[in-house]
């Protein structure tokens, strides 16, 4: 897949294409039908598909200081999106100028005039230009006008509830990770560099990583979680504590990871984790002796979930 920012970037001689465009933090399920149905139209016409996403995120120009709680880096996001089979990913920098764009002036100089758009496939809640004055029915009408053709699809719904960034986040701030689980079809993962803490797990008889997350990172609340520590392509069975210690007194929130059975110094790589199960919420225990007590029971508890 080709990685483009900013579509002075886009190849010289670029033809016809699929594209949709989107935000797509997440790449939830709703995200993955989305794309795929680009794809499956691009395969039909014999056509290349484009992701077209944003960076920053749009909320953080318009509402400054509002960025919403990112569930996957530009780079993991990315990544998804290979999977999906998509042949170019345009990330475009989201400045004051594009913001000003009318629904016109973006339909035409970004999906007409550099990608050269065939066909569009958005969601039906899609908004876009100046002030978000551009929907499916906009967008419709400029396709007619543009000569591309226009697909709107209906949000993936699950017992009445549809799936969207927004309510991914609100199940993570809320420690649901198994139901961010089902509406991303993957665990969700957070990204980080391993950096030196306190080291008291290793005094306590788990010796934690210390993953240091990007701004914005979506983190559960605090407690502690069974899932996977990824690292060098592996994927490691892992306690997960995300908080404060309290028993120690602590204040900066961190995510440390107890990996099962694996012994190795991790400092300064390039980890991510992987959070499919809440065991606890935080607890401040009166005693050393009374959380190691605890942690023995996560550990076992995760192993019978992990397998």
């Amino acid at each position: 897949m080709q990685r483009w920012r900013g579509l002075e970037a886009v190849p010289t001689g670029w033809g016809r294409s699929v594209v949709t465009v989107g935000v797509f933090d997440g790449v939830h399920r709703g995200h993955q039908q989305l794309i795929g149905r680009a794809v499956a139209r691009g395969r039909e016409r014999g056509l290349p598909t484009v992701v077209v996403t944003f960076d920053p995120h749009p909320a953080e120009l318009v509402r400054p200081g509002s960025h919403p709680a990112r569930l996957t880096s530009l780079s993991r996001r990315a990544d998804l999106v290979a999977e999906l089979g998509v042949d170019a990913f345009c990330v475009l920098p989201f400045t004051a100028e594009l913001s000003r764009m009318d629904p016109a002036e973006f339909a035409h100089e970004v999906l007409v005039d550099r990608l050269h758009a065939a066909a569009v496939v958005v969601g039906d809640n899609f908004r876009f230009g100046h002030r978000a004055a551009g929907d499916l029915k906009t967008l419709t009408k400029l396709g007619e006008r543009f000569g591309f053709a226009v697909e709107g699809l209906d949000l993936i719904t699950d017992d009445g509830v549809t799936f969207s960034s927004t309510y991914i986040r609100a199940c993570i701030d809320a420690g649901d990770v198994a139901v961010a689980v089902a509406a991303l079809g993957r665990p969700h993962r957070i990204d980080g560099v391993v950096v030196h803490g306190d080291r008291r797990g290793r005094e306590l008889g788990f010796p934690t990583a210390n993953v240091a997350c990007a701004p914005f990172s979506a983190l559960p609340a605090d407690g502690v979680y069974a899932g996977r520590f990824v690292h060098t392509g592996r994927l490691l069975p892992a306690a997960i504590s995300v908080g404060t210690n309290p028993t120690f007194s602590g204040r900066e929130r961190t995510v440390e990871a107890y990996v099962l059975d694996v012994d190795e110094d991790f400092y300064g790589h390039e980890v991510a984790v992987d959070f499919e199960y809440r065991l606890r919420g935080q607890e401040r225990y009166d005693g050393v002796d009374a959380l190691i007590e605890q942690m023995h029971r996560d550990v076992a508890r995760t192993r019978e979930l992990l397998g």
